[in-house]
Protein backbone atom coordinates (compact mmCIF):
# COMPACT_ATOMS: atom_id res chain seq x y z
CA UNK A 1 0.00 0.00 0.00
CA UNK A 2 1.25 3.48 -0.90
CA UNK A 3 0.31 5.65 2.07
CA UNK A 4 -0.20 9.37 1.53
CA UNK A 5 -1.15 10.98 4.84
CA UNK A 6 -0.47 10.68 8.59
CA UNK A 7 -2.61 12.04 11.44
CA UNK A 8 -1.00 12.36 14.88
CA UNK A 9 -2.59 13.07 18.23
CA UNK A 10 -0.35 15.18 20.49
CA UNK A 11 -0.65 14.47 24.23
CA UNK A 12 0.28 10.87 24.98
CA UNK A 13 1.12 10.22 21.32
CA UNK A 14 3.77 12.75 20.32
CA UNK A 15 4.31 14.40 23.71
CA UNK A 16 5.39 12.45 26.78
CA UNK A 17 4.04 13.39 30.24
CA UNK A 18 6.96 15.81 30.70
CA UNK A 19 5.93 17.64 27.47
CA UNK A 20 8.99 16.47 25.55
CA UNK A 21 9.08 13.90 22.76
CA UNK A 22 11.31 10.94 21.99
CA UNK A 23 14.00 11.79 19.40
CA UNK A 24 12.83 8.85 17.30
CA UNK A 25 9.33 10.34 17.17
CA UNK A 26 10.65 13.53 15.58
CA UNK A 27 12.91 11.55 13.26
CA UNK A 28 9.99 9.36 12.15
CA UNK A 29 7.92 12.44 11.29
CA UNK A 30 10.81 13.86 9.28
CA UNK A 31 11.25 10.60 7.37
CA UNK A 32 7.54 10.58 6.51
CA UNK A 33 7.69 14.19 5.34
CA UNK A 34 10.78 13.47 3.24
CA UNK A 35 8.76 10.79 1.46
CA UNK A 36 6.25 13.44 0.42
CA UNK A 37 3.47 12.31 2.75
CA UNK A 38 1.13 14.87 4.30
CA UNK A 39 1.29 15.12 8.11
CA UNK A 40 -1.48 16.57 10.29
CA UNK A 41 -1.53 17.19 14.02
CA UNK A 42 -4.93 16.03 15.31
CA UNK A 43 -5.62 17.20 18.84
CA UNK A 44 -8.16 18.31 21.38
CA UNK A 45 -5.99 21.33 22.06
CA UNK A 46 -6.94 24.77 20.75
CA UNK A 47 -4.99 25.67 17.64
CA UNK A 48 -3.61 28.86 19.18
CA UNK A 49 -1.61 26.63 21.54
CA UNK A 50 0.08 24.65 18.74
CA UNK A 51 2.51 27.08 17.13
CA UNK A 52 5.68 26.13 19.02
CA UNK A 53 5.29 22.37 18.54
CA UNK A 54 4.13 22.72 14.93
CA UNK A 55 7.11 24.91 14.10
CA UNK A 56 9.56 22.52 15.75
CA UNK A 57 8.15 19.53 13.86
CA UNK A 58 7.69 21.55 10.65
CA UNK A 59 4.01 20.62 10.45
CA UNK A 60 1.73 23.22 8.86
CA UNK A 61 -1.57 21.32 8.85
CA UNK A 62 -3.69 20.44 11.84
CA UNK A 63 -7.03 19.43 13.29
CA UNK A 64 -7.84 21.15 16.58
CA UNK A 65 -10.60 21.28 19.19
CA UNK A 66 -11.26 17.53 18.81
CA UNK A 67 -12.29 17.96 15.19
CA UNK A 68 -14.17 21.25 15.14
CA UNK A 69 -11.50 23.14 13.21
CA UNK A 70 -8.97 22.15 10.57
CA UNK A 71 -6.27 23.91 8.57
CA UNK A 72 -4.30 22.60 5.60
CA UNK A 73 -1.05 24.45 4.83
CA UNK A 74 -2.38 27.66 6.38
CA UNK A 75 -5.81 27.48 4.74
CA UNK A 76 -8.92 26.81 6.82
CA UNK A 77 -10.89 23.79 5.59
CA UNK A 78 -13.24 23.24 8.56
CA UNK A 79 -14.88 25.51 11.14
CA UNK A 80 -17.73 24.02 13.23
CA UNK A 81 -18.52 25.83 16.50
CA UNK A 82 -20.73 24.31 19.20
CA UNK A 83 -24.36 25.45 19.43
CA UNK A 84 -24.66 28.46 21.72
CA UNK A 85 -27.47 26.92 23.79
CA UNK A 86 -25.34 23.85 24.54
CA UNK A 87 -22.46 26.04 25.69
CA UNK A 88 -24.76 28.05 27.95
CA UNK A 89 -26.26 24.87 29.41
CA UNK A 90 -22.79 23.49 30.14
CA UNK A 91 -21.82 26.62 32.06
CA UNK A 92 -25.09 26.52 34.01
CA UNK A 93 -24.68 22.82 34.90
CA UNK A 94 -21.05 23.27 35.91
CA UNK A 95 -21.88 26.16 38.22
CA UNK A 96 -24.77 24.25 39.81
CA UNK A 97 -22.69 21.16 40.58
CA UNK A 98 -19.40 22.84 41.49
CA UNK A 99 -17.64 21.59 38.37
CA UNK A 100 -15.27 23.46 36.12
CA UNK A 101 -15.48 23.88 32.39
CA UNK A 102 -12.91 25.31 29.98
CA UNK A 103 -14.29 26.66 26.71
CA UNK A 104 -12.01 27.11 23.72
CA UNK A 105 -12.35 29.70 20.97
CA UNK A 106 -10.01 30.39 18.08
CA UNK A 107 -8.15 33.00 20.14
CA UNK A 108 -8.51 32.27 23.86
CA UNK A 109 -9.52 29.81 26.58
CA UNK A 110 -12.25 30.61 29.09
CA UNK A 111 -13.10 29.20 32.53
CA UNK A 112 -15.72 29.84 35.20
CA UNK A 113 -13.05 30.34 37.87
CA UNK A 114 -9.61 30.89 36.35
CA UNK A 115 -7.97 30.69 39.79
CA UNK A 116 -9.48 27.40 41.00
CA UNK A 117 -7.19 24.53 41.99
CA UNK A 118 -8.75 22.26 39.33
CA UNK A 119 -8.14 24.81 36.59
CA UNK A 120 -4.57 25.47 37.71
CA UNK A 121 -3.82 21.73 37.67
CA UNK A 122 -5.35 21.36 34.20
CA UNK A 123 -3.50 24.31 32.71
CA UNK A 124 -0.19 23.15 34.16
CA UNK A 125 -0.60 19.64 32.77
CA UNK A 126 -1.46 20.96 29.30
CA UNK A 127 0.83 24.00 29.49
CA UNK A 128 -2.04 26.36 28.75
CA UNK A 129 -0.72 29.89 28.90
CA UNK A 130 -2.23 32.09 31.61
CA UNK A 131 -2.35 34.90 29.09
CA UNK A 132 -4.98 33.05 27.06
CA UNK A 133 -7.16 31.99 30.03
CA UNK A 134 -10.03 34.40 30.69
CA UNK A 135 -13.30 34.39 32.67
CA UNK A 136 -16.32 33.12 30.75
CA UNK A 137 -18.59 35.88 29.52
CA UNK A 138 -21.88 35.87 27.63
CA UNK A 139 -20.41 37.38 24.46
CA UNK A 140 -17.89 34.59 23.85
CA UNK A 141 -20.40 31.73 24.13
CA UNK A 142 -21.60 32.23 20.55
CA UNK A 143 -18.31 30.96 19.09
CA UNK A 144 -16.94 28.04 21.09
CA UNK A 145 -15.08 25.30 19.26
CA UNK A 146 -14.33 22.92 22.11
CA UNK A 147 -14.92 22.23 25.79
CA UNK A 148 -13.30 20.29 28.63
CA UNK A 149 -15.18 19.33 31.79
CA UNK A 150 -13.15 19.19 34.99
CA UNK A 151 -13.83 17.81 38.47
CA UNK A 152 -16.75 15.75 37.12
CA UNK A 153 -17.09 12.35 38.82
CA UNK A 154 -17.97 9.43 36.49
CA UNK A 155 -21.45 9.13 37.98
CA UNK A 156 -22.07 12.80 37.15
CA UNK A 157 -20.99 12.69 33.51
CA UNK A 158 -24.55 12.03 32.33
CA UNK A 159 -25.47 15.58 33.34
CA UNK A 160 -23.65 16.85 30.25
CA UNK A 161 -25.04 14.36 27.75
CA UNK A 162 -27.82 16.83 26.94
CA UNK A 163 -27.95 16.40 23.18
CA UNK A 164 -28.00 13.33 20.93
CA UNK A 165 -25.00 14.76 19.06
CA UNK A 166 -22.81 14.68 22.18
CA UNK A 167 -20.66 12.03 23.80
CA UNK A 168 -18.04 12.53 26.50
CA UNK A 169 -14.49 11.20 26.24
CA UNK A 170 -12.45 10.70 29.40
CA UNK A 171 -9.15 12.57 29.11
CA UNK A 172 -6.26 10.08 29.11
CA UNK A 173 -3.46 12.07 30.79
CA UNK A 174 -1.41 11.04 33.82
CA UNK A 175 -2.19 13.18 36.86
CA UNK A 176 -5.66 14.17 35.65
CA UNK A 177 -8.83 12.53 36.94
CA UNK A 178 -12.53 13.23 36.51
CA UNK A 179 -11.96 15.17 33.30
CA UNK A 180 -13.84 14.79 30.03
CA UNK A 181 -13.74 16.27 26.55
CA UNK A 182 -16.94 17.16 24.76
CA UNK A 183 -17.07 15.14 21.53
CA UNK A 184 -19.73 15.68 18.88
CA UNK A 185 -20.87 12.94 16.53
CA UNK A 186 -21.08 15.60 13.83
CA UNK A 187 -17.70 17.19 14.57
CA UNK A 188 -14.94 14.95 15.87
CA UNK A 189 -11.45 13.93 14.78
CA UNK A 190 -12.84 11.25 12.48
CA UNK A 191 -15.18 13.66 10.70
CA UNK A 192 -12.34 16.18 10.39
CA UNK A 193 -10.10 13.49 8.91
CA UNK A 194 -12.81 12.84 6.31
CA UNK A 195 -12.84 16.54 5.43
CA UNK A 196 -9.05 16.58 5.03
CA UNK A 197 -9.06 13.42 2.93
CA UNK A 198 -11.77 14.77 0.63
CA UNK A 199 -9.96 18.09 0.30
CA UNK A 200 -6.76 16.32 -0.75
CA UNK A 201 -8.35 13.57 -2.82
CA UNK A 202 -6.90 10.81 -0.62
CA UNK A 203 -8.73 7.60 0.28
CA UNK A 204 -9.11 6.42 3.87
CA UNK A 205 -7.09 3.30 3.00
CA UNK A 206 -4.11 5.56 2.23
CA UNK A 207 -4.28 7.20 5.67
CA UNK A 208 -2.55 6.36 8.97
CA UNK A 209 -3.37 7.67 12.45
CA UNK A 210 -2.00 7.33 15.98
CA UNK A 211 -3.84 8.13 19.20
CA UNK A 212 -4.13 7.27 22.88
CA UNK A 213 -7.41 8.71 24.16
CA UNK A 214 -11.11 8.12 23.65
CA UNK A 215 -11.25 11.38 21.70
CA UNK A 216 -9.24 9.49 19.05
CA UNK A 217 -11.86 6.75 18.61
CA UNK A 218 -13.49 8.07 15.43
CA UNK A 219 -10.15 9.00 13.89
CA UNK A 220 -8.74 5.48 14.30
CA UNK A 221 -11.96 4.02 12.88
CA UNK A 222 -11.79 6.30 9.83
CA UNK A 223 -8.28 5.60 8.54
CA UNK A 224 -6.97 2.45 6.92
CA UNK A 225 -4.19 1.99 9.49
CA UNK A 226 -5.14 3.06 13.01
CA UNK A 227 -2.64 2.66 15.88
CA UNK A 228 -3.40 2.76 19.60
CA UNK A 229 -0.41 3.79 21.68
CA UNK A 230 0.90 1.43 24.37
CA UNK A 231 -0.32 3.94 26.95
CA UNK A 232 -3.77 4.22 25.35
CA UNK A 233 -7.00 4.16 27.32
CA UNK A 234 -8.04 0.46 27.45
CA UNK A 235 -11.41 1.25 25.87
CA UNK A 236 -9.69 2.62 22.76
CA UNK A 237 -8.06 -0.68 21.79
CA UNK A 238 -11.09 -2.24 20.04
CA UNK A 239 -11.20 0.71 17.62
CA UNK A 240 -7.56 0.44 16.52
CA UNK A 241 -6.23 -1.93 13.90
CA UNK A 242 -2.83 -2.10 15.63
CA UNK A 243 -1.21 -1.47 18.99
CA UNK A 244 2.25 0.03 19.29
CA UNK A 245 4.61 0.87 22.15
CA UNK A 246 4.10 3.73 24.60
CA UNK A 247 4.84 7.37 23.94
CA UNK A 248 7.92 7.03 26.16
CA UNK A 249 9.10 4.22 23.86
CA UNK A 250 8.57 6.17 20.62
CA UNK A 251 5.32 4.42 19.72
CA UNK A 252 4.84 6.51 16.56
CA UNK A 253 8.25 5.47 15.25
CA UNK A 254 7.66 1.83 16.15
CA UNK A 255 4.27 1.76 14.45
CA UNK A 256 5.55 3.37 11.26
CA UNK A 257 8.46 0.95 11.28
CA UNK A 258 5.94 -1.89 11.51
CA UNK A 259 4.46 -0.62 8.22
CA UNK A 260 7.92 -0.41 6.67
CA UNK A 261 7.79 3.38 6.33
CA UNK A 262 10.76 4.38 8.51
CA UNK A 263 14.20 2.96 9.17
Amino acid sequence: MAYKILFLDIDGTILKPDHTYHPKTKEAIKQIQDQGMEVFLATGRPTHELSELAEDLKINSYIGYNGAYAVYQGRNILDAPIKKDIVEDYVRIAKKHDHEVILYTSESNYAINVDSTAIRNFTELFQVTNKSLLPINEEMTSYVLGASLINVRPEEAYLYEIDEDIRLAEVNVNGLQDCYDLIRLSANKGEAVKVALKHLGISSEEAIAFGDGMNDKEMLETVGEGFAMGNAHPNLLPFAKYSTTTVNEAGVYQGLKMLGLVK
